[in-house]
C-alpha cells in the first residue's frame, strides 16, 4: 500500500479527458501524524499549490503559497514562529486563518490587514487523525459537516489502516464506481450482478448493494463511508479522495473492523474482506482496488452521454446529484 505522505502527483494524461472543474467539498489533505509541530509542507490540491503548517499550539493552516506582500513562496524557506508562518523574504507573519500578525519593521499594520485576513486560508478541521480542508472556488464557508463515523472514534476496533493511490482521472469518475453495480461481477468476480438501490438527500448519496451486503453514503465528492458485511462481519471502508487537479485524484482509503480475537473465524473473515477490497489477496481473490480498479481508471475517458442498458446502475441519477458540487460552469 502506498504511504499517505504523497504530496505531489504527476500523471501524464491528455487535456480535457475529464471536463470538470474542482468540486466543492471537504477533503483530506494529510494524516495528522504526518505534520509535526513547527513543520511546513507544500502540497498540490484543487489545481494549485498550497502551504500547510502546524503551529506550536497544534493549529493547522492550509494557505495560498504566495505572500500578499511581494509574492514570495511561503513553502520555500518559510518557517513557523509560534503559531504563525513567517515569510522568508521580509519576515511578515500570518496565522492559520490568514491574518497578518507581525511585520518586524512596520510601525503599524496596513489598514486592510487590520480589517480582514489577507492571506487566503482554507477552513481546516482535524478529525479521525486526518487533516481536512474545505474547498470552494468562491471561498464560501463550509456548507455541511464532516460525517460522524463511530468506528473511527470507538474502542474495540483494530487500528485504522491507511492507503493512498495516485489515479489519473477526476474525482467524479472514482465516486461513480459506487453505483456501477454491474462491474462487481465482471471486474471483481462477484457470482452475479447484485441488486442495488440508491437515494439522494441533499449533499448525501445513499446506496445499498446486495440487500445490505454493501451499504454506503457519499458525503459530497470527497467522502464515502462504506460498510461491507459478510457472514455477520462488517468492515468499514472510509474513502476520502483528494481532487489534486482536474485530471488527477489521490484516492485515500481508511479501513477498520471490530478487534476479533486472532485466529477466530470472524477475524479471518474480516481480514479476507479487507485484503480483497484493496486487491492484495492471493490467487483468484486479487480482484480488488489495486489489482483492477486502478487499471481501468488510469486508462478510461469520461463519456458524457454513455450508452447504457437496463442492467446498469443509477449512473445518471448519481451524475445529477454530483453536479450540485460544481460551482463553476463546465
Amino acid at each position: 500500500m502506498t504511504d499517505l505522505s504523497i504530496s505531489r502527483i504527476q500523471v501524464g494524461k491528455e487535456l480535457e479527458r475529464c471536463p470538470f472543474p474542482i468540486p466543492v467539498g471537504w477533503y483530506v489533505v494529510e494524516l495528522s501524524e504526518n505534520l509535526a509541530s513547527g513543520e511546513v509542507k507544500t502540497i498540490e490540491a484543487f489545481d494549485q499549490d498550497w502551504v500547510m503548517f502546524r503551529g506550536e499550539d497544534g493549529s493547522v493552516g492550509v494557505t495560498d503559497p504566495y505572500c500578499p506582500h511581494l509574492g514570495a513562496h511561503l513553502g520555500e524557506g518559510g518557517v513557523v514562529v509560534g503559531n504563525n508562518i513567517r515569510c522568508p523574504f521580509h519576515h511578515w507573519e500570518y496565522d492559520s486563518e490568514g491574518w497578518c500578525k507581525e511585520i518586524p519593521y512596520a510601525k503599524s499594520l496596513p489598514p486592510l490587514a487590520k480589517k480582514c485576513a489577507v492571506l487566503h486560508a482554507l477552513p481546516v478541521q482535524e478529525r479521525y487523525g486526518l487533516i481536512w480542508a474545505w474547498y470552494h472556488p468562491e471561498r464560501l464557508e463550509p456548507q455541511w459537516q464532516i460525517p460522524d463515523v463511530p468506528e473511527l472514534e470507538s474502542e474495540g476496533f483494530v487500528p485504522v489502516r491507511h492507503g493512498a493511490w495516485p489515479i489519473g482521472t477526476c474525482i467524479q469518475e472514482i465516486a461513480e464506481n459506487g453505483v456501477d453495480f454491474a462491474h462487481l461481477k465482471f471486474l471483481h468476480g462477484a457470482p452475479e450482478i447484485p441488486a442495488g438501490k440508491a437515494r439522494t438527500e441533499d449533499h448525501v448519496f445513499h446506496f445499498d448493494i446486495g440487500d445490505g451486503h454493501i451499504i454506503g453514503e457519499n458525503h459530497g465528492p470527497g467522502i464515502s463511508v462504506v460498510r461491507h458485511t459478510v457472514e455477520g462481519v462488517t468492515v468499514l471502508m472510509f474513502s476520502t479522495s483528494l481532487a489534486v487537479n482536474r485530471e488527477n485524484t489521490l484516492a485515500r482509503m481508511h479501513f477498520t473492523f471490530q478487534d476479533y480475537p486472532e485466529g477466530s473465524k470472524e477475524r479471518q473473515m474480516a481480514e479476507h474482506v479487507y485484503q480483497h477490497s484493496i486487491g492484495e489477496a492471493d490467487g483468484e481473490d486479487s480482484a480488488g482496488f489495486e489489482a483492477v480498479d486502478m487499471i481501468i481508471w488510469n486508462n478510461k475517458k469520461y463519456r458524457p452521454q454513455p450508452l447504457l442498458c437496463d442492467g446498469d446502475g443509477p449512473i445518471f441519477k448519481f451524475r445529477k446529484w454530483f453536479s450540485q458540487f460544481y460551482a463553476e460552469d463546465h
